[in-house]
């Protein structure tokens, strides 16, 4: 049965492109015969068998640099939302079943695989094809070449860049205070994001914006006295998904919030996500405030005028914001803008702190280099982007959007 499984797979793996659809179809059939008309026995069997490949490839994965968060947001963009699904039910079986030896992995590795069980995933009850089809509504070999497909650009993933974490230094007060003051700050931005009075979210995000920038301070004088940078046991990383479409604007937003932040950011366009290299809690808060600022970027292009323009065959007409470059131009615009903005308000925050400059520029100077050489030694070749916005409407109204839009890091 394990002989089965395992060539229905390598003849999909190995398949080339033009062939991969026949291969996967061949596969399939071999696949679903496998446990379909061998009894329970035999179902029991193959089950047992591509579980146990299933686990061995996403283990393949882990050892390779992927995240779980990183597999489903793969197979959705190469795939389907249903890949997506499959993958987090082989991510959950994996994780029931890894070594009690595994090396320990980083907090958010923990939080990815919560977040993955809470979509219901498979619980290992009955066979993966059936439970699959089931929720899918596919029949068994359908079912089936839905398995393969994932399993080959499982196992056709290269290695990309480890994304390990930062590990404040055990008992500092940064670090006592950290997961308190992100979740002040994350409350703070929630308020801000649903009120209808503008005033109240100018008021919260004024406040965020005083926990983010007067936290960040005082890490990097912490890590100061403590012998430099490394004080606070040194820049980590974490991905953060750039989804469809106009990926490029959006991480070119991205990539504004994490200079704001004293972080870098390092897109890969062929993954959908950016690399974000910093000191904590700067990360959280680059996430905080990147998804604050798309949900309200989103909002913005909607109330824009000419969002619902369409002509008489139902298409939007030139330079409404339902056309691509309307939305490109808007978005590219106000990702310069929100850059500008950010930019001064972290000016401001550093110039209110009250502290003398020869201690304060000096401690995140040496954040900011400990910043720049961990992304040099992670990503040592990059190359830069020119994105251009061709809308004229577009680009006015991104802009003006970014002048209006909340700012966990404004004031």
């Amino acid at each position: 049965m394990e002989n089965v499984i395992e060539q229905a797979y390598l003849g999909a793996l190995n398949a080339a492109d033009a062939d991969a659809e026949d291969a996967i179809d061949l596969g399939a059939s071999a696949l679903a015969a496998a446990g379909g008309s061998a009894g329970p026995d035999g179902a029991d069997a193959a089950s047992r068998a591509l579980i146990a490949l299933t686990d061995r490839l996403v283990r393949a994965c882990w050892t390779r640099g992927w995240q779980p968060a990183d597999l489903v947001r793969i197979a959705r963009r190469r795939l389907t939302d249903g890949h997506a699904r499959l993958t987090a039910d082989l991510i959950a079986a994996e994780a029931r079943t890894a070594p009690a030896t595994a090396p320990p992995r980083d907090p958010r590795w923990s939080v990815q695989l919560r977040e993955l069980d809470a979509t219901g995933p498979w619980n290992g009850d009955g066979t993966l094809l059936d439970a699959h089809g089931r929720r899918e509504r596919l029949d068994r070999f359908s079912a089936a070449v839905s398995v393969l497909e994932l399993l080959r650009l499982l196992g056709r993933l290269p290695r990309i860049t480890p994304a390990a974490a930062p590990v404040p230094a055990a008992g500092t007060d940064a670090a006592r205070h950290a997961p308190a003051m992100l979740g002040r700050i994350r409350a703070l931005l929630a308020k801000a994001e649903s009120t209808d009075f503008p005033e109240e979210a100018e008021a919260l995000s004024s406040k965020a914006q005083q926990l983010m920038a007067r936290h960040s301070i005082d890490e990097a004088l912490i890590a100061d006295s403590g012998g430099g940078a490394g004080g606070t046991g040194g820049p980590g990383a974490c991905r953060i998904g750039i989804d469809h479409p106009y990926e490029a604007a959006k991480a070119l937003l991205l990539d504004a919030v994490a200079a704001a932040n004293r972080c870098q950011a390092v897109w890969a366009g062929d993954f959908g996500f950016s690399t974000v290299v910093g000191f904590e809690p700067d990360l959280e808060a680059v996430e905080l405030l990147y998804t604050s600022l798309l949900v309200q970027a989103d909002a913005a292009m909607l109330r824009a005028p000419g969002a619902d323009s369409r002509g008489r065959n139902g298409k939007a007409r030139h330079g409404g914001s339902r056309s691509k470059d309307f939305r490109q131009s808007f978005l590219v615009a106000y990702a310069g803008r929100i850059r500008e903005r950010l930019a001064d308000a972290t000016e401001q925050a550093t110039h209110e702190a009250g502290l003398p400059a020869d201690r304060l520029l000096p401690a995140l100077a040496a954040r900011d280099l400990a910043v720049r050489d961990t992304t040099t030694r992670m990503f040592p070749t990059t190359t830069s982007h020119r994105i251009k916005g061709r809308d004229p409407e577009g680009w006015t109204h991104g802009t003006a959007a970014a002048d209006c839009a909340v700012l966990g890091g404004d004031r």
